[in-house]
């Protein structure tokens, strides 16, 4: 019986007996790894995956971390880190956050910064720069998501909210603001891609585009729909295409087919909540203890709908691609 052939010395013989049946010599492979251009840094690779990804929230969530990495990472190859690198780098964006009333240690920044590595590691995959052994974003262990910690707001806090929304500089906008979230349960972007087509009075529906491309026709109060329609009719674009905020940012197409517009005619943007729950957080200390925003309202109304009819109605308010 003939001696066993130790591991190694059978991998080189069956690594020389593919060559030769390739034609390929060591010198062929070297000579290859030779000619195989350098891979970008962070601040080379960062634009290029931004401009080749679809202009959605997730692509500027991930732009404002890909920034921070390159603040520290601006000249280092992205075939560069390893692993560990990886996860330091993770820690010290987590360590670098702003402290807020809200904070739970950094937790969502952590989870944040993941997501974003993973996502430019993939492309960096896709494009060939790496291979899938040699990513490291592939060994960053996936933080779970914390359980949130709003809950639904007691009914003498949102009308307090409701009264100082009302009593601001734009009442009727501001007031209409407050109500849809109430009322619908959308997200911030649901509102802000409202259009004056989205309307139906006849059946009291408005149509809501949200996260994912998702979109549903949502039922709405009469009332409601009586302010929305009398928005449309009295806020109507001014003049012709392009303009200028009042930030000097230009005014694009799509922003101008808004409903939901400011007195002088131009659309909302999200100033407009910014300015709403600063006024709102300034004005009642339970607010800012909690940090109240956009989303407790959208929490409080999903609260009540699955106490009052059930989880599979609250799943069609929540409406994160139901399955």
């Amino acid at each position: 019986m003939s001696a066993r052939v130790p591991a190694a010395e059978a991998d080189i013989i069956a690594a020389a007996t593919i060559l030769d049946r390739l034609n390929v010599s060591v010198d062929d492979l070297l000579a290859s790894r030779r000619e195989r251009p350098p891979a970008p840094t962070f601040a080379e690779y960062v634009p290029v995956v931004y401009a080749a990804m679809k202009p959605t929230r997730t692509r500027d969530n991930h732009l404002s971390y890909w920034n921070k990495i390159v603040k520290h990472w601006p000249d280092r190859r992205i075939d560069e880190p390893t692993a560990t690198d990886l996860a330091h780098m993770i820690n010290v964006i987590r360590s670098e956050r702003s402290i807020r009333s809200t904070d739970r240690g950094g937790h969502g920044v952590a989870r944040a910064t993941a997501d974003a590595l993973r996502c430019l590691y993939r492309h960096a995959e896709q494009d060939r720069i790496i291979d899938a052994a040699h990513n490291p974003a592939r060994q960053i262990d996936r933080t779970p998501q914390q359980k949130s910690s709003r809950r639904a707001l007691p009914d003498t806090l949102l009308a307090q909210m409701y009264e100082v929304a009302a009593d601001g500089q734009d009442p009727e906008l501001h007031s209409i603001l407050f109500r849809l979230h109430l009322e619908t349960a959308c997200r911030r972007g649901g509102a802000l891609a409202l259009q004056p087509d989205d309307l139906n009075p006849l059946e009291c529906l408005i149509r809501l585009r949200e996260k994912g491309g998702t979109e549903r026709w949502q039922p709405v109060s009469p009332t409601l729909m009586g302010e929305l329609c009398h928005h449309r009719d009295q806020r109507i674009p001014t003049g012709a295409m392009p303009q200028k905020a009042r930030n000097g940012r230009p005014i694009s197409a799509t922003a101008n087919r808004r409903l939901l517009r400011y007195r002088n005619g131009h659309p909302i943007t999200v100033g407009c909540y910014d300015a709403l729950w600063g006024r709102i957080r300034a004005e009642i200390p339970t607010a800012a203890a909690l940090h109240a925003s956009t989303h407790w309202l959208r929490h409080t109304t999903l609260k009540w709908v699955e106490r009052n009819f059930g989880v599979s109605i609250a799943k069609a308010y929540w409406w994160r691609g139901i399955r």
